[in-house]
């Protein structure tokens, strides 16, 4: 965590842009009328569609509501191509040409800074065309890169504080390159006016195009084509217009967007695929087996299949999500915990890491893997510093109910990811198969004998 504190500390307090406490407030204090604007530039807004504050506007800020009922296929919106802000320049341009270097030097992962990097230029220049958009974004955002380090602490999840810290020691590093690029550049080259940068701010453009800007997927939009936000279904007066931000997970959710989405269908937990890690979890489930430390060379051989060892191996496995487990270590575990090769032999990868497929292996063979992955969510539990029951507790002691993440707030994400592990127990236990017992006989058997056991390691 030295890193974090290092990293936050610098990101706090070089610029006040960073320190506003409030997610609401934006860059200027009476912006332009962005519907005015983009009416006046050739866009469209559908004449019901008003921005409106939110319920509680310290959180949420501004939003969009239907002031009256829309049918469904309405156009919203509409913006013409010149509108939206894209990475776009000029080669004989000197600024434009310091900022193309810039931009090369970002990685694939973090596009939004690449963007971002134009969302500097045009905030600096004076007389900017999209300074009616730029007024009107928020002054700081609710990510954790903003957090002070003893509350990125205390988001407890070893995988997002690892994501935290990239993106911070990421801020830091570029923030030295920019400061080197832009040592001795001509005052009339210089792509952001002659205004210093720092990580600061440079976070501040990477978290407002992350939590704002959309990639557009197919070829460039021709001349006089237009940009169309339309309604897939009915909208109700008063109800408030939501983006569908796609099937994510609440790592993604928290780090993009300062959120977290309770009872995500899409959120997993990561875990490291290790010899060690599945031997103690066979171990508290009661099935250990020697293979997980020592497999034998037929197992050896299907675990490189799945790319589970090797120079080249993806170690990384979750639970969670539509797959509930992923399909790699399901397979891993079947065969690890299979003392027949020939029965192994005789289904194919995508059989063994379906967890449809009626027990492949045998009864035995699958009682074993159900408890070994109960086995592996409660060492996974036992690894974060509070308990749940803990995290839950705060929330009810007046912790806002919003899952919108002040610093403060971040039992909302412990508890979630939390509840997301104990779901998972919950979920191998009955509910994922309660609908199939007439057609799964044996799955009865396996689930009694997962709750009859239970206490053993939970």
């Amino acid at each position: 965590m030295a890193v974090s504190k290092i990293v936050l500390s610098s990101l706090i307090h070089i610029r006040p842009i960073t320190c506003a406490a409030s997610y609401h407030t934006r860059l200027v204090p009476h912006p332009p009328d962005l519907v005015k604007w983009v009416k006046k530039e050739g866009g469209f807004v559908h004449q019901a569609v008003k921005i409106f504050p939110q319920e509680d506007n310290e959180t949420y800020g501004l939003g969009l509501v239907a002031s009256q009922d829309i049918p469904k296929g309405s156009l919203l919106i509409a913006l013409p191509d010149h509108i939206p802000l894209k990475f776009e320049s000029d080669a004989g341009d000197g600024a434009d040409s310091v900022l193309v270097d810039l931009a090369s030097q970002v990685p694939e992962e973090l596009w939004a800074m690449k963007l971002g990097l134009k969302l500097l230029q045009e905030r600096a220049r004076l007389g900017s065309f999209w300074w009616p958009y730029i007024s009107n974004l928020p002054e700081t955002y609710s990510v954790p890169i903003f957090f002070q380090g003893e509350d990125i602490k205390n988001l407890q999840y070893a995988p997002l504080l690892y994501q935290v810290n990239k993106r911070c020691r990421f801020l830091l590093d570029f923030d030295q390159e920019v400061r080197r690029a832009l040592a001795s550049v001509k005052p009339n080259d210089h792509p952001f006016g002659g205004q210093e940068l720092n990580a600061s701010s440079l976070g501040w453009a990477m978290s407002a195009v992350s939590s704002r800007a959309f990639r557009l997927h197919g070829k460039k939009l021709a001349a006089g084509t237009r940009n169309e936000v339309v309604a897939e279904t009915e909208i109700k007066q008063n109800d408030s217009l939501l983006l569908n931000y796609g099937c994510l997970s609440n790592d993604l959710f928290l780090l993009d967007y300062g959120f977290v989405m309770p009872s995500n269908p899409y959120d997993t937990i990561e875990l490291k695929y290790e010899g060690a890690l599945m031997d103690a979890a066979s171990m508290a489930a009661g099935v250990s087996s020697p293979n997980f430390s020592s497999p034998a060379a037929w197992q050896q051989q299907i675990l490189s299949q799945l790319n589970l060892v090797g120079e080249t191996a993806i170690v990384k496995v979750s639970l969670g999500g539509p797959e509930l487990v992923e399909g790699r270590l399901l397979a891993a575990l079947r065969v690890l915990l299979a003392s027949d090769s020939e029965t192994v032999q005789k289904h194919d990868l995508n059989t063994l890491q379906s967890l449809s497929a009626e027990a492949p292996l045998g009864i035995t063979n699958e009682v074993a893997v159900f408890r070994t992955i109960i086995a592996l969510c409660a060492i996974a539990l036992e690894h974060f510093p509070t308990k749940i029951m803990e995290d839950e507790s705060l929330l009810k002691q007046g912790v806002s109910a919003s899952t919108v993440l002040n610093p403060e707030e971040n039992s909302d994400y412990r508890y979630y990811e939390k509840s997301l592990e104990a779901g998972e127990i919950t979920i191998i236990k009955g509910d994922n198969h309660y609908s199939r017992l007439i057609f799964d006989g044996w799955r009865v058997i396996t689930l009694l004998i997962i709750i009859r056991n239970r206490d053993e390691f939970l």
